[in-house]
């Protein structure tokens, strides 16, 4: 037996041990949290069993583990005895120690050598009644997290973490990188809250576990499973700005099968809010299907998935998409985009301590494009391998290692326009490996060591070290620094979209950026009665990246990529509090970041990364009466334009209100930018003619005030 947490005492001592099951299927439950009088000693084994030393006396135990009801009990302890632990599923919000899928080795959020953010099942299933059709919104709620709006015309969004550009931020979905370049730009955030379980987030750099990319932080998204409970929750919703939702997710786990299946179709009509005669939202139609099926034999899970998104985006000139396009009112983009993934994972169970795993996944991605200048199609074909293993060891220590082999192929095609940049293809092979050491109870230390093999920018060796020190029950602290790459693409995201016949090649001698990050962070938690509690993060960043690629417009609307001769350097703090103080749950995060591009003489700031961001939530629940309400809002500071002048500093707020009606029924009511900041309340949203204008970059809403009404049905 895998013995953890023992304590070592002068008198009499006690074998006590646990064996912790499903209540209904009596499967064992690995990875549960075990806390004797309030302070966390250990968690359970792969088989569901641990072992601690006890002294004689009276104790308190509590038990946690994701998407199951806490137990409590009171055990008087004489002699050595084993206690059968019979775990509830819950439905309601996730367990404050929560377990954390990125880092590999399934450890708890609160021990984590690795500073992780967890957006868990309580945020999804609150943004599925809020933003039922994307995560963008969720995401830059998160302090130290900008999303980007990079098209006026289309709605395409990237996300800035720690001043960074959005192309170095990798998303994974379900931990596989599947979401870069072409076919990054469309759509990845229209991800719908509800078939996800939780959304993890890693600031700075995480490109050991992942491969290069992530040098300003890394997103996963966790797609949900099933339980043993029948799921079956249907959402639809509907806005002021003319935007309809109909969302459906149904899941269930039998003895040896196991399902989840999510659809869901969006249609927004055209809407030009500030009345300039283009679309600020354009005409869109989306449908996503995503079933997964689960088979489980012994101690072998097998999963295969497929996951379908298609989309119909067309915006520009008003009167072009109502059908009266006439003289100099001919501008458009029309994007007819579908992706097509498939997933096929095994996992299996050696022994209490082995685990192997086998991912393969494969996405196939089109766009055909059409505008009144430009007609082109385009794809793009994502693959990933990869073979892994998790080995348990000593008291809480563990060794993750594998092999990846990840690329992707690209192709557009144009009759008329030469398009630079109509072939392109990589292909890497990876090797990494992670050692966590338990050093004593409290202390973490955590080495990782990548080497990633580019089959055009030859190898990239990414060590990373981090520790993490737990002082007693309120202080803990991090420290960590980690390197990274990532590959030169003309097709990562720049401030505002381009058409791929106005991006230039990239020139022979390109190479790839690198990055070393920095982070130390302090923590302190303190928990009062009636389950009142207080969280406080302090943390520093600093990440430097050599020989950046960096676009350059010309006068005909040309974009050149090149590396520049010297660094660029972000750095900055991030704080955050978290409480609960009665029925109410507050958050409030500042960050403060300043982005030095050091290859200029002068005007060294990085354009659209504000200084300066404030956000905070205050929510309300009353269980009693099921009534939920939340107020929530952020401060965005001045930022530096392109031509060196200033943007103004603006405020973002939102509140929403919503009531239980029995089990089954909910509504909610939910108003966005509640003070209706918009820029083009500030400057013109377009310079040039109707016929042909050049849209500026976007650092605020466009989309002024929007209020939706929304029912879930829960079966």
């Amino acid at each position: 037996m895998f013995f953890i947490g023992a304590l070592s005492f002068s008198v009499a001592q006690n074998k006590v041990g646990f064996e912790f099951m499903d209540s209904l299927s009596s499967q064992s439950l690995p990875k549960v949290s075990i806390t004797v009088n309030n302070k966390i000693i250990g968690i359970a084994n792969d088989s569901g069993k641990a072992t601690i030393v006890l002294k004689n006396g009276n104790y308190r135990f509590s038990f946690s583990y994701i998407n199951y009801e806490n137990q409590t009990i009171d055990i008087q302890i004489t002699k050595d005895i084993i206690v059968n632990i019979l775990m509830k599923q819950s439905e309601g919000d996730l367990n404050e120690v929560e377990i954390v899928s990125t880092t590999r080795n399934n450890q708890p959020i609160e021990n984590a050598p690795i500073k992780v953010e967890i957006l868990g099942k309580e945020e999804m299933t609150e943004e599925s009644t809020i933003k039922p059709a994307s995560i963008a919104s969720i995401l830059g709620d998160v302090s130290g997290v900008q999303v980007v709006q990079s098209s006026v015309i289309s709605g395409n969004v990237n996300v800035h973490i720690q001043g960074l550009d959005g192309r170095y931020t990798q998303i994974l979905k379900d931990g596989i990188p599947l979401y870069d370049g072409f076919s990054g730009n469309f759509g990845i955030l229209s991800i719908p809250p509800l078939d996800l379980q939780q959304i993890e987030l890693v600031k700075g750099s995480a490109s050991t576990l992942y491969g290069g990319g992530a040098i300003g932080g890394l997103i996963n998204l966790i797609s949900r499973k099933p339980t043993t409970t029948q799921d079956a929750t249907f959402v639809i919703n509907q806005t002021s700005l003319g935007e309809t939702d109909v969302n459906g997710f149904a899941a269930k786990r039998y003895k040896h099968f196991g399902y989840t299946f999510f659809a869901g179709y969006t249609h927004q009509k055209q809407e030009d809010v500030n009345k300039d005669g283009f679309s600020d939202l354009p005409n869109l139609s989306s449908f996503n299907i995503h079933p997964r099926f689960f088979y489980y034999k012994n101690q072998t899970t097998v999963t295969i998935g497929y996951n379908g998104t298609f989309e119909k985006r067309n915006g520009g000139d008003m009167l072009v998409l109502n059908n009266e396009a006439q003289g100099a009112h001919q501008y458009f983009e029309d994007n007819h985009t579908n992706r097509h993934t498939g997933e096929f994972n095994i996992e299996q169970t050696f022994n209490n301590n082995f685990k192997l795993y086998f991912k393969n996944s494969a996405s196939w991605f089109n766009d055909n494009y059409t505008s009144n200048i430009l007609n082109y199609y385009g794809k793009q074909l994502d693959y990933y391998t990869e073979l892994s293993t998790l080995i348990n060891y000593g008291n809480g220590s563990s060794f993750v290692g594998g092999i990846n082999d990840v690329g992707n192929k690209v192709r557009l095609i144009n009759a008329n326009e030469i398009i630079p940049n109509d072939s392109l293809h990589n292909n890497t092979i990876g090797f990494f490996a992670q050692n966590t050491w338990q050093i004593k109870n409290g202390t973490t230390l955590e080495l990782g060591l990548r080497d990633d093999i580019h089959d055009k920018y030859g190898n990239f060796f990414l060590p990373r070290i981090a520790f993490f020190n737990r002082f007693d029950e309120h202080w803990a602290a991090r420290l960590g620094v980690g390197f990274g790459y990532k590959t030169p693409d003309p097709y990562t995201p720049y401030y505002t979209d381009y058409t791929p016949d106005k991006i230039v090649a990239l020139p022979a001698n390109s190479s790839a950026e690198k990055s070393i990050g920095y982070n130390a962070e302090v923590n302190y938690k303190k928990d009062f009665d009636n389950g009142n509690k207080i969280f406080i993060n302090q943390a520093f960043f600093l990440t430097q990246i050599n020989h950046p690629i960096v676009g350059t417009a010309d006068d005909n609307e040309n974009l050149y990529y090149a590396n520049a001769g010297k660094s660029v350097v972000s750095k900055g703090f991030d704080t955050y509090i978290k409480a609960t103080v009665d029925d109410w749950e507050l958050y409030a995060g500042y960050t403060f970041t300043i982005v030095k591009r050091n290859y200029l003489n002068q005007n060294q700031f990085m354009p659209y990364a504000p200084k300066n961001r404030i956000a905070f939530t205050i929510v309300r629940d009353i269980d009693k009466i099921g009534f939920h309400a939340g107020l929530e809002g952020s401060y965005t500071g001045s930022q530096k334009r392109l031509d060196y002048s200033n943007t103004a500093g603006w405020m973002f707020m939102a509140a929403m209100i919503s009531e239980n009606f029995g089990k089954h029924f909910t509504l909610v009511l939910n108003c966005e930018n509640l003070l209706n900041f918009k820029q083009s309340n500030n400057e013109a949203l377009y310079t040039g003619s109707i016929s042909d204008p050049q849209f500026v970059p976007l650092w605020a809403p466009i989309d002024g005030r929007v209020i939706n009404l929304s029912i879930k049905l829960k079966l």
